[in-house]
């Protein structure tokens, strides 16, 4: 379908859709990239070395609950550890699934077009 970033699921809501298949999310994870609350982050960085912070505080994916640090991650997916991209996917689509528990949560109070305006501001890539 071609929808799979968030500003994307965010547009695609706004028009109505309400059903999405996207290999983004892992295809993103596989090459090393996370999105955090304010956008994407590649571990593949060097200056993601030596970061030890987890990818996302306020996120309770695997790795981030578990205290997996970006730096630890980041080894791991230059070292080809399978663990690195497994730690990435979960974390993506643990994300993707929170952004669209935020979606429904918001449309049934009313207030999807605040959220959506709040959450786009705040938002690179």
């Amino acid at each position: 379908m071609g929808v799979g970033t968030p500003e994307d699921v965010l547009e695609a809501v706004e028009r109505g859709v309400d059903m999405f298949d996207c290999v983004l999310p892992t295809r993103l994870a596989r090459h090393g990239s996370v999105w955090i609350e304010n956008g994407r982050i590649n571990l593949l960085n060097a200056k993601l070395k030596n970061d030890k912070s987890v990818l996302m505080p306020s996120c309770q994916c695997y790795a981030c609950k578990n205290g997996f640090s970006r730096a630890y991650i980041h080894h791991l997916l230059k070292e080809n550890e399978v663990l690195g991209i497994r730690l990435t996917t979960l974390h993506n689509l643990h994300f993707i699934l929170d952004l669209m528990s935020q979606i429904r949560d918001n449309i049934a109070k009313g207030t999807f077009l605040r959220f959506k305006k709040a959450f786009l501001k705040n938002w690179r890539i």
